[in-house]
């Protein structure tokens, strides 16, 4: 896929998950690996209104060098990249459920997503909370760096999911995923509920990988 190629598909995806209210007003942000660099949405801008040429582009040191300011989040987008060589998109949304759940106080920090569908094993994996930063600090850089590559999705404590792809649609998909299952741990929260047992989760990555 060339760049404009792949900025059309940034704006494509981007108005879908707008349209569909995983994201409002200008909330969230996306960003695409390309061969000289990075793609990301601008700063202050709206996932369903986005001009593909306006795009901000960075260079491979982090360096703005083509469209609009960045998203203040580039720092978190980046560190996926350095710490996961097979990441090619990250996907940040403020989406309602998965951001719900970030603000609860009794999360697993270390598996805050559990095994409810096969589905979430199989597109998301384990998702590790992360300690509240305020947006744009590059401490959240540093947050991502220190988890070693370990997980490929994120909640950001009180703020919202981030989940990294091996390509754009797999990262879109997979956000998407993770904010239903968050919308059904909510509904569920009352109830006694079942969860996948530990050796069906292991068929599912054996399986499917992840």
């Amino acid at each position: 896929m060339s760049e404009n190629q792949l900025r059309e598909e940034i704006a494509r995806l981007s108005r879908s998950l707008f349209e569909r209210g995983f994201s409002v007003g200008s909330a969230g942000n996306i960003s695409a690996a390309v061969e000289d660099g990075l793609l990301i949405t601008p700063t202050n801008s709206c996932l369903g209104f986005l001009d593909p040429a306006r795009i901000a582009k960075l260079d491979r040191e982090g360096r703005h060098v083509s469209g609009d300011p960045p998203s203040k989040e580039v720092f978190l987008h980046r560190a996926f990249y350095e710490t996961r060589p097979e990441t090619r998109a990250v996907v940040h949304l403020h989406s309602t459920y998965a951001t719900a759940l970030s603000c609860l106080a009794d999360l697993d920090p270390d598996d805050c997503i559990p095994p409810l569908t096969p589905y979430v094993v199989m597109r998301v994996g384990k998702v590790k909370l992360v300690p509240y930063v305020r947006p744009g600090d590059p401490k959240s850089g540093e947050l991502i760096r220190q988890l070693g590559g370990a997980y490929s999705a994120v909640l950001l404590a009180n703020h919202g999911p981030v989940v990294a792809g091996k390509s754009l649609v797999s990262a879109v998909y997979a956000a998407e995923e993770l904010e239903e299952t968050a919308k059904l741990l909510v509904v569920l929260r009352p109830h006694a509920t079942r969860m996948l047992t530990a050796d069906q989760v292991e068929e599912l990555r054996r399986v499917f990988g992840g």
